[in-house]
């Protein structure tokens, strides 16, 4: 049976990629149903698809069953990341249930103002150094297919999956958070939005942890960790791992309420 949330986000699919967790998605969508659904950029890959098409029918799937949810009255609110970040030229505008923005404040059922943004905005590589964002995607790409082999031989050898390319990507992204203020920087954006929390995408590592006054929540991916975030109908924001169908219970506390905020 369908579980009923009243919000549900979901970030960097990368469709018109090979490595696009399609299916697992298709799969989620089809159990999961919300009043708003918010889709918080690189829904398609349109940096991979500019150098040759990839794209299987599971990936024109998740797009038609998008629509069809739009469609039976869901909001949709697609807010585009940098990977598909020419449809940023359309923002404010509406086709029927599906609404396109730079970003948007979602309010909980308990009166909780959360700032929803992909994140690469707040990314001094992707802002300052486009050409080494190009260079890391490339990088990516080739780590996540060095994944197949790597890990034939791991399973030979007895040993569990391991994935190099989320290792990689990790560390990459640490050493730029580290730098560039990633975190503190949304953070800060959350409060000059007067929002209880920020919900972002973009860095591929799911989390949800209080930063000082702030809940900072980060939605992982559809590539390889297939991680999501809902809201319940109480207002409580959860962190759902569909790779194992469970949500993760540290992620899903409620952070605590502002001086101020609704009860």
């Amino acid at each position: 049976m369908a579980q009923h949330y009243r919000a549900l986000f979901i970030s960097d699919v990368h469709l018109g990629t090979r490595w696009a967790q399609a299916c697992q998605l298709l799969d989620f969508l089809a159990q999961a149903r919300a009043d708003t659904i918010y889709l918080v950029g690189d829904i398609v890959d349109f940096w991979r698809i500019r150098r040759g098409i990839v794209w299987p029918e599971p990936h024109g799937a998740v797009l038609r069953e998008i629509l069809r949810i739009a469609n039976a009255g869901t909001r949709i609110v697609f807010i585009p990341g940098n990977h598909d970040d020419d449809l940023r030229a359309y923002c404010g505008t509406r086709f029927g249930n599906i609404e396109i923005e730079r970003d948007a404040v979602h309010v909980t059922a308990v009166g909780q103002r959360y700032l929803v943004t992909h994140g690469d905005e707040y990314d001094v590589v992707v802002t300052r150094a486009r050409w080494l964002a190009l260079l890391g995607d490339r990088s990516y790409a080739l780590a996540l297919a060095i994944n197949t082999p790597f890990n034939w031989v791991r399973r030979k050898l007895g040993m569990e999956y391991w994935s190099l390319s989320a290792y990689l990507k990790h560390r990459v992204k640490a050493c730029v958070g580290r730098a560039g203020n990633f975190e503190s920087s949304l953070v800060a954006a959350a409060a000059r939005h007067d929002a209880t929390g920020v919900i972002c995408g973009h860095i591929h590592r799911a989390a949800s942890r209080q930063v000082g006054d702030v809940h900072y929540v980060n939605l992982g991916d559809w590539v390889e960790s297939c991680t999501a975030v809902v809201e319940t109908r109480a207002g409580k924001l959860e962190l759902i791992n569909w790779s194992d169908k469970s949500a993760a219970p540290p992620a899903a506390a409620e952070p605590p309420k502002r001086v101020g905020a609704a009860a």
